[in-house]
């Protein structure tokens, strides 16, 4: 929850206004301004003061007690102008909220902390549990100095400056120096000399197979899952889920030592766990849940290290044990996002987009489309570029990073989904990687809000590139787009070398439309060079049209309005326009 406090009558309008943008997520405080502090400072995550700085930083400092557990707090001018981050930039999600904030108020965000001013991950916002001297490492990385990376653990980590380094396989005696270490085991010296400052990052890495009796208390559980994992130097920081067989999803020891550990607990059905090969199978829980093994198969379904094998708990006053558990440490998975850039306009590139290209460490795309973002990627992006024609290499590239466990943008105009790199790219990926899609604003829907309302029913897009797929293909959807009588867009309309297909497609059309059925011609949308006309199926020359253009061609129910294209949503609009919707 975020409080909001403001003094004033002109901070009172503006946080109404971020109230209303975000009515979930916000709560107005009245009432005496220092009163309204404390009270916010006690229930909610974040706070927002429509204050001068001075004055919150006075009201707040009494209440500071530790960064890790203190609200951020954003403050707002009495103008409006400007969202400061205040306190909790990293742990109390101030920054990002100013940003916020920012964008609702039409304000420019301030954030002062150093990793975000130079565009460094700050080591403590990248969504992984976080042990040691942060503000050390830190520094050693704003300052240049070498930093070693020792990823026990491979997983996708956003980029990292050039001064960070990761050591030889052989240099274990000269390790020393400021570093950053990622692993899910319980660390001692290591070599590090003491004085030296080191953050371990805790991955999610570690599965708990768990199996219990009906009525196992909690506090034997947990006492077995702790035992466990302490045994074996593992960190319970990198524990991802519970796992049991579905006969136990709802046994009450195991639900309340997940929410203790604050894991989700995952259920698999006795079929499928009975399939899982497991060294020590057994008859009990067989006659019990239809399987011969519930902790070491739960932990091991989805593949994996077995670390700690089935184990049992132990009863102070010797009766039979209650719980069981095994541990297994799961292979790491890389991460892809097929991020759509838009058309090109830069603000047509959607927030989600941008951060996706500031969490990935490799991007991957065309060597146009690299140069519109390069400026937004993150210092130690690695950027993997080809030309034009290079598509199914690059989707193949794209997803060979990732199985090595990096965090991979792989980018493409428009939505990546339409006409762009997702097709190739998904069908290259299998189940061992994450794959997250990021929509784009197509080139069809940029054309359509530049020319009015073409696509206000039924359309389709068809691309009349013959390079992929033949042109009887092609030919036979035109045909069907047209006795349908459905709004066309034509992607790919024309180039140096295929200089007949817009032409025939056109012919195709004219055979079920009247010749002064609009088109819509839009080249570069949205972009400073963008152009666009209205026209008529007879008049279009497609000479003048280009790679670089879409081309809109009407349906029967489509009309020039005040010199905009427009398709009405129903048929009966033309004919009865009172009762339009």
């Amino acid at each position: 929850m975020i409080g909001l406090i403001s003094a004033t009558a002109a901070g009172a309008v503006a946080a109404q206004r971020l109230a209303s943008a975000w009515p979930e997520r916000t709560r107005v405080y009245e009432g005496p301004v220092r009163d309204a502090v404390e009270r916010a400072f006690g229930e909610c995550e974040q706070v927002v003061c429509f204050l001068a700085t001075g004055a919150v930083v006075r009201l707040i400092a009494p209440l500071l007690a530790d960064k890790g557990t203190d609200p951020g707090v954003v403050c707002v001018d009495e103008g409006g102008r400007f969202a400061v981050s205040l306190v909790g930039g990293h742990a109390g999600g101030a920054n990002a909220l100013a940003v916020e904030v920012a964008e609702v108020l039409g304000a420019e965000p301030v954030v002062t902390t150093a990793t975000d001013a130079v565009g460094v991950p700050g080591l403590d916002t990248l969504g992984l549990p976080v042990e040691g001297d942060v503000a050390g490492v830190s520094r050693a990385l704003l300052d240049g100095e070498s930093v070693e990376l020792d990823l026990e653990i491979a997983w996708p980590l956003p980029p990292l400056p050039s001064n960070v380094r990761r050591p030889a396989p052989d240099a274990q005696a000269e390790r020393g120096g400021p570093a950053i270490v990622v692993t899910d085991r319980v660390l001692d010296a290591d070599g590090h000399p003491a004085g030296d400052a080191r953050v371990v990052l805790r991955p999610p890495s570690l599965v708990v197979g768990v199996g219990a009796s009906k009525g196992a208390p909690v506090d034997e559980v947990l006492g077995l899952i702790e035992s466990a994992l302490r045994d074996a130097g593992l960190s319970p920081r990198s524990l991802a889920e519970l796992a049991t067989v579905d006969a136990k999803a709802d046994e009450p020891g195991l639900v309340e030592a997940a929410t203790r550990l604050g894991v989700p607990l995952v259920t698999h059905s006795a079929e499928e766990l009975a399939a899982v090969e497991v060294p020590n199978p057994s008859d009990a829980p067989l006659a019990a849940v239809g399987t011969p093994s519930v902790a070491e198969a739960a932990a091991l379904v989805g593949g994996g290290e077995l670390l700690v094998p089935k184990r049992k708990s132990e009863r102070a006053d010797g009766r039979p044990a209650m719980a069981t558990c095994a541990v297994v440490r799961r292979p790491a998975r890389g991460r892809l996002a097929v991020v759509g850039l838009g058309p090109g306009a830069r603000d047509l590139l959607t927030p989600r987009a941008k951060a996706e290209l500031r969490r990935a460490s490799v991007l991957v795309g065309l060597d146009q489309y690299v140069d519109q973002i390069r400026d937004l990627l993150r210092p130690g992006t690695r950027i993997l570029e080809s030309g034009l024609g290079a598509e199914e290499e690059r989707a193949r590239t794209a997803v060979a990073e990732a199985r090595r466990g990096q965090a991979v943008a792989l980018i493409g105009s428009g939505d990546a989904g339409v006409y762009a790199m997702a097709s190739p790219a998904l069908a290259e990926a299998s189940d061992d990687i994450d794959v997250i899609g990021v929509p784009g604003v197509t080139a069809a829907l940029a054309a359509a809000a530049i020319l009015g309302a073409p696509l206000g029913h039924d359309h389709v897009s068809i691309s009349l590139s013959d390079l992929h797929t033949p042109w009887e293909v092609i030919e036979r959807r035109v045909r069907a787009a047209a006795e349908a009588d459905i709004v066309v867009t034509f992607y790919n309309p024309r180039s140096r070398g295929r200089d007949w297909q817009l032409p025939k497609a056109l012919a195709i059309l004219a055979g079920h439309r009247e010749p002064t059925t609009p088109v819509g011609v839009v080249r570069n949308a949205s972009r400073p060079d963008g152009s666009h006309r209205l026209t008529t199926l007879a008049a279009l020359d497609p000479a003048t049209v280009d790679m670089m253009t879409v081309v809109t061609v009407g349906n029967t129910a489509t009309r020039e309005i005040a010199g905009r294209m427009v398709t009405p949503r129903g048929y009966r609009w033309q004919e009865n326009p009172e009762g339009a919707e």
